[in-house]
């Protein structure tokens, strides 16, 4: 069998037009419309992937009003569609105009059928690509790793260590800065272990007050202190069979620090007010932003507690350490925000990505969702500016032309070499590797003056 013919929707209010551009493309299944409502009967009937329109249509056709409110209506019925606009020499205006409402491209009349041919061939290939990134993301979806966005190579190993060990029954410690994902990497290693059936509860210990957070972890027995009004399971006794996740277990007082050794040397709880000794069976996962060693070392963690929660270290890199992944997650937050926000056409200007790239994102992953959602929420027109992020102290665009790549890479080592050796030319040239003649085209190259 052969495959059915792709839609074409072509809208031209000109009769002889209409009939050339049907016989130029009979590759495609070409439905027409000569006006509004008829192309958007059309639009919503056969949902053609690719349309192509002329701007002047009835009751304007020496106009553009009539064309770019129906642009406007198609876009808004159908966001994937690609428009292809359709205008006189004179028209330029027209055809940005209609760009930066979201049309997908324009030609010019008269129509030259092989051009416009190959314009329509890739935007059905380019609609064929977004449907196929559409459906790989709705599958990275149902991944338990999806929450995690990265082609860092040190982001990429964490990765792998979180599905080595998910399987098995250890403890694990996720370090790493504030915002930088840690209960994601915790949630996924729950949904890939043997336990991802049962429940998984999670605690902040920087959130609750000391007074509260026994109570919290372990739960408490009707009347153990005033306000006690019935008998209440604690968060670890509710994840039996799962996981818990301890968030911020750096701010764990010593009096529970020493409450939870118990618990993970015995596997059996007493809530607050109570005497009997409850098994329970759970998985302990943990995490902080602050140094444990060094709070061991100060006396202020148990270091017994330490090495059992510690069975399994995994370290996320921040995002700053992660190059190429800040522009990755800013197109992923821009593309999930625009969708939520309505506002499919928005893109990125070249000097925005500059500064999300050249950024230090002190606040990690976190601090990146809420600029993007900040800047496609309050953006004005289709490109998200510079200025739109909101980003302080943004440093000077690192190159990206290998040759002037190298040649900085050059100047730094031959500075850093002559400092090193106090300006010794014949030292330095040792210490670079390369002869005197080298040397000294290279500093000529880099005019660099040597102090001896």
């Amino acid at each position: 069998m052969t495959e059915p013919k792709q839609k074409l929707l072509i809208i031209e209010d000109d009769p002889g037009l209409q009939t050339q551009l049907r016989w130029s493309f009979d590759a495609y299944d070409v439905v027409v419309a000569g006006d509004r409502e008829s192309a958007l009967t059309q639009i919503r009937r056969h949902e053609p992937a690719v349309v192509t329109m002329d701007l002047g249509l009835p009751p304007d056709p020496d106009g553009s009003t009539e064309g770019l409110a129906t642009l406007q209506q198609i876009l808004a019925l159908a966001p994937d569609t690609r428009v292809i606009v359709l205008t006189g020499n004179q028209e330029r205006g027209n055809a940005v105009k209609a760009i930066a409402m979201g049309a997908y491209d324009f030609h010019q009349k008269p129509c030259d059928p092989e051009v416009l041919g190959l314009v329509i061939k890739r935007a059905f290939f380019l609609n064929a690509l977004q449907k196929e990134n559409r459906r790989m993301q709705q599958a990275q979806a149902e991944s338990p790793m999806s929450g995690v966005i990265s082609r860092d190579a040190g982001m990429l190993k964490v990765c792998r260590n979180i599905e080595k060990v998910a399987p098995t029954s250890a403890s694990v410690m996720i370090l790493g800065e504030s915002g930088t994902g840690k209960e994601v990497l915790a949630r996924a290693l729950h949904a890939l272990s043997p336990r991802a059936g049962q429940r998984f509860m999670a605690i902040n210990c920087a959130a609750i007050p000391e007074n509260l957070l026994e109570s919290e972890l372990f739960g408490y027995e009707k009347g153990a202190f005033t306000g006690a009004a019935k008998q209440t399971k604690g968060k670890v006794e509710l994840a039996h069979g799962g996981t818990f996740f301890l968030d911020e277990v750096g701010d764990l007082p010593m009096a529970l620090q020493a409450k939870l050794l118990r618990f993970l040397q015995e596997r059996v709880i007493e809530r607050v007010g109570g005497h009997e000794e409850i098994p329970v069976d759970v998985r302990i996962v943990c995490a902080t932003h602050q140094k444990l060693k060094d709070l061991t070392a100060s006396g202020r963690f148990r270091e017994d507690l330490y090495y059992r929660l510690c069975e399994i270290v995994v370290t996320i890199p921040p995002l700053r350490d992660r190059p190429g992944d800040a522009a990755l997650l800013a197109h992923h937050f821009k593309n999930k925000f625009s969708a939520q926000e309505s506002r499919t056409a928005l893109h990125f200007s070249s000097e925005a990505i500059a500064a999300i790239e050249s950024y230090g994102w002190p606040g990690n992953v976190r601090e990146m969702e809420n600029c993007i959602k900040r800047a496609v929420i309050m953006t004005d027109g289709q490109s998200i500016a510079a200025d739109d992020l909101g980003l302080s102290a943004i440093a000077v665009d690192e190159p990206l032309n290998l040759r002037q790549v190298r040649d900085e890479a050059e100047h730094k080592a031959i500075v850093k070499a002559l400092a090193r050796v106090d300006g010794n030319i014949v030292k330095a040239s040792e210490l670079l590797g390369v002869s005197r003649p080298t040397m000294y085209d290279l500093l000529n190259r880099h005019a660099i003056k040597a102090g001896n």
